[in-house]
C-alpha cells in the first residue's frame, strides 16, 4: 500500500517535499513552547493525503503555484487542529503510534494549540487577500463543527437514520476532501461551476473514505491497529449496522438495540452484533454504498482530458476503497 501511495505522488514529489518547508512556516510562532509542538506535528505527520489532493486538483487544470501552496497549508493547518482537538474529546493519547499532543502536554496546552493552528490557517489566507479561499476554509471549519456535534446529540439517543449518517459523514469527513479539490482548482482561477464540480467530486470521495472507515470496525484483520467493535462499544451507529437494525426484525432489533445501549462492554455480545451486521448483508450494503460514491467521483474526474494529476486521482479514488489501514 505504501508503493501505492508513492505511485499516486509522483507527478507532486518536488511540490509535496517543498510544501513540508512551507507548512512548518506557516505554523511557526515567538512562543517557544508553540514551536516545540509544532516540531513535535511535523515530524509525526501522517500520509498528507488532503495536500496531495490540493496538488493534484491544482494540476488538473494548470500549475501549481504560491497560491496552491498557501491553501494546502490551510487544509492541512486545519485537519492537524482537529487531530488535536480530537484527541481531547476522545481521551486518546495515541495518534499514529506516538504520544498525542494531549497526552505529553495536557488539555488545556492541546485545545489552545488547536486554536492557534486554526486561527493561522484564517490569517494565512487573509494575509495574503485570498479571499476566495478564506470563504472555502470557514465553510469547512464551521461544518466539521456542526458535523461533530449532530453526531454527538444523536449518539445519545441512538436514532440515527441513513440520511442523518451521510450528513454526519459529508460534513465531519468529506467536507475536508472537498476544500482540499475546490482549492486546488481556485488556486488556478478556477470559475464558480468548475470550483463546485471539484467541491462534489472531493465530497463523493470523502463519503467513500469514510464509509471505508467504518468498515474496518468488522473486519476481524486487525491490520489498522483499531480493536474490532470500537464503534460498537463506543456507541457509534456506522453505515452496516444502520441498514442491519432497518431490515431486522422487531424482536432482533429490541435485543441488538440493548446491546449497543447496556452490554456494548461485552465482548460476547458485541462479536455477536458484529457477526448479525456481517450476516444480514450490512456490509454488502455498505460496500455497495461506497462504491456508489466512488463512481460518481469517477464520473467528474472521466469530464477532464487524460494527464499525470488525472492518473494520480483515479488511483487515489481506487486507494480510497482498497487500502487496508
Amino acid at each position: 500500500m505504501a508503493n501505492i501511495v508513492e505511485e499516486i505522488k509522483r507527478p507532486i514529489n518536488e511540490e509535496m517535499k517543498l510544501f513540508e518547508q512551507k507548512f512548518y512556516e506557516s505554523m511557526q510562532s515567538k512562543v517557544p513552547l508553540l514551536d516545540k509542538v509544532t516540531r513535535f506535528i511535523v515530524t509525526t505527520k501522517g500520509k498528507q493525503m488532503r495536500p496531495m489532493f490540493v496538488f493534484l486538483c491544482a494540476k488538473l487544470i494548470g500549475e501549481v503555484n504560491e497560491k496552491t501552496y498557501r491553501g494546502a497549508s490551510m487544509i492541512e493547518l486545519i485537519h492537524t487542529a482537529t487531530l488535536v482537538h480530537d484527541d481531547v474529546v476522545d481521551e486518546s493519547f495515541k495518534r499514529r503510534n506516538f504520544f498525542s499532543i494531549n497526552a505529553l502536554w495536557k488539555n488545556k496546552i492541546a485545545v489552545l494549540v488547536g486554536d492557534y493552528l486554526l486561527s493561522k490557517s484564517v490569517l494565512l489566507s487573509t494575509d495574503h487577500k485570498d479571499y476566495d479561499l478564506l470563504g472555502v476554509i470557514s465553510r469547512t471549519i464551521r461544518e466539521m463543527s456542526e458535523g461533530e456535534l449532530l453526531q454527538l446529540e444523536k449518539a445519545r439517543k441512538l436514532d440515527i437514520t441513513e440520511d442523518v449518517y451521510y450528513e454526519i459523514i459529508r460534513q465531519k469527513t468529506a467536507t475536508l476532501i472537498a476544500a482540499c479539490c475546490e482549492i486546488g482548482v481556485l488556486s488556478n482561477n478556477a470559475d464558480e461551476a468548475l470550483a463546485k464540480k471539484m467541491m462534489n467530486f472531493g465530497t463523493y470521495t470523502g463519503m467513500a473514505f469514510q464509509i471505508k472507515d467504518d468498515l474496518f470496525d468488522y473486519l476481524s484483520s486487525n491490520v489498522i491497529g483499531k480493536p474490532v467493535g470500537i464503534d460498537i462499544k463506543e456507541q457509534k451507529m456506522t453505515l452496516p449496522l444502520i441498514h442491519t437494525l432497518k431490515v431486522a426484525s422487531e424482536k432482533e432489533r429490541k435485543y441488538y438495540f440493548n446491546t449497543i445501549k447496556r452490554y456494548n462492554n461485552d465482548p460476547k455480545r458485541v462479536k455477536e452484533l458484529i457477526d448479525f451486521v456481517k450476516n444480514s448483508g450490512g456490509m454488502d450494503y455498505a460496500i455497495k454504498v461506497m462504491k456508489d460514491f466512488q463512481q460518481k467521483a469517477k464520473d467528474i474526474l472521466n469530464e477532464f482530458p487524460d494527464s499525470e494529476a488525472k492518473k494520480s486521482l483515479q488511483s487515489m479514488l481506487d486507494y480510497v476503497i482498497e487500502r487496508k489501514f
